[in-house]
């Protein structure tokens, strides 16, 4: 099983769609989508910042940033079958479908070491894949990608989160961060072909 994460970034991109399509037609049975929150999580810091509010009600809106993206894109592309918990997402795979996920159970009553900025989508889409044993785990950006970048070196430039790291180590599966353009590597990968992959 793998999971797929999406940056926010993507939302108002012209290859959303076919990062979509992608997905739904080869992620039958094994692939778990996880979109970023995008232009939706930057209101949530805009408004933050404006009214100075905490950061627990600041996460919360952040992950429905995320649910809001959710619903974009199996707005575009309703091939793709919601799931909320774990239990949802394996009934999905086992019926052959690709499964996209809204994050809500990380909506919390109680402030944590994780509810703020230092943890976004992208270390929410990890958590996810360590809790459901994933075999790979894709992170699609638009900025740049280093293909020499380790984790830390992307964590360090920022693109991936503070947390990404520590929540990254001692993974049994590969974590492969790509560029948006990379339609085809990710393809290849989903069919088996041989491609260089981020160790």
């Amino acid at each position: 099983m793998w999971v797929v994460k999406l940056g926010g970034s993507l939302n108002n991109d012209a290859l959303l769609p076919q990062w979509l399509d992608l997905l739904a037609d080869l992620g039958g049975g094994r692939v778990t989508v996880v979109c970023g929150g995008g232009r939706f999580s930057e209101e949530v810091r805009q408004a933050q910042s404006r009214w100075q509010f905490a950061d627990l009600p600041a996460h919360n809106m952040a992950v429905l940033a995320m649910a809001q993206t959710t619903y974009l894109a199996h707005g575009l592309q309703p091939g793709l079958r919601l799931a909320t918990t774990k239990a949802d997402i394996r009934r999905v795979l086992h019926g052959g479908h690709t499964a996209l996920w809204l994050p809500m159970e990380w909506v919390r009553e109680q402030a944590t070491p994780l509810t703020n900025w230092d943890l976004t989508s992208d270390s929410i889409a990890l958590d996810l894949a360590r809790k459901l044993n994933a075999e790979r785990m894709v992170v699609v950006k638009s900025c740049p990608i280093d293909p020499e970048a380790s984790i830390a070196d992307l964590t360090a430039s920022g693109v991936l989160d503070r947390r990404f790291e520590s929540i990254a180590s001692g993974v049994a599966f590969p974590i492969d961060i790509v560029h948006r353009g990379e339609l085809d590597r990710v393809r290849s990968l989903l069919l088996g072909e041989p491609v260089s992959i981020r160790p």
